[in-house]
């Protein structure tokens, strides 16, 4: 299934008062979307850094929900979040981990999550390495069919929230242009997360 048709469900279902953090492809996507005053699209290609940011707006503001929209290949250029985050417990952040077992933005490369990528051919399971690394609510789809019906009882369930959603790759895949300069964007976040 293609990314999109995951994301279209959770942007339905968003919240005013929800923060939104993606990259890579997964921007992208968002972007296409629409935008929303608290989406925060600070770095579309700091591959590796959104769930470290949206740990620091989670922690920043207990009030809000954080969304973290992560890739594959992201989520194992830092696998050590995992645990930071489930140890900090902080339950008002959700990791959805887009698993499509390539690094799409930068030529479709294999992970070495994917079975393609490894020689035992046993992929990675990141939902496992969240269970593994103690987060209290973990969920995985196949399908974006699945997701949209579970979406409510994925959002509200008690937090940290590791959501796994296993996608096609978009061969087209480009790198997401930034939609404003990084310090502007930055600095009308802050504003809008403060104000909110």
């Amino acid at each position: 299934m293609q990314l999109r048709t995951y994301l279209e469900p959770l942007q339905h279902q968003r919240g005013p008062h929800q923060v939104v953090v993606p990259t890579m492809g997964a921007a992208r996507e968002w972007m296409r979307l629409g935008s929303h005053p608290l989406d925060f699209v600070y770095a579309p290609s700091a591959m590796g850094q959104a769930p470290s940011l949206g740990l620091g707006l989670a922690l920043a503001r207990p009030d809000r929900q954080v969304i973290v929209l992560n890739g594959d290949g992201c989520q194992l250029m830092n696998l050590g979040c995992l645990a930071t985050i489930s140890a900090l417990s902080v339950a008002n952040l959700v990791l959805i981990i887009i698993d499509n077992g390539v690094f799409e933005v930068t030529g479709g490369q294999l992970t070495t999550a994917s079975p393609r990528g490894r020689a035992n051919t046993q992929p990675v399971d990141f939902a496992l390495l969240a269970q593994g690394a103690g987060w209290n609510s973990v969920f995985q789809f196949r399908s974006p069919q699945e997701w949209a019906v579970q979406i409510d009882a994925v959002l509200s369930a008690a937090g940290p929230t590791c959501v796994v959603w296993k996608v096609e790759p978009d061969p087209a895949g480009t790198v997401p242009k930034s939609p404003a300069p990084p310090g502007l964007r930055s600095r009308e976040f802050r504003q809008r997360f403060r104000d909110c």
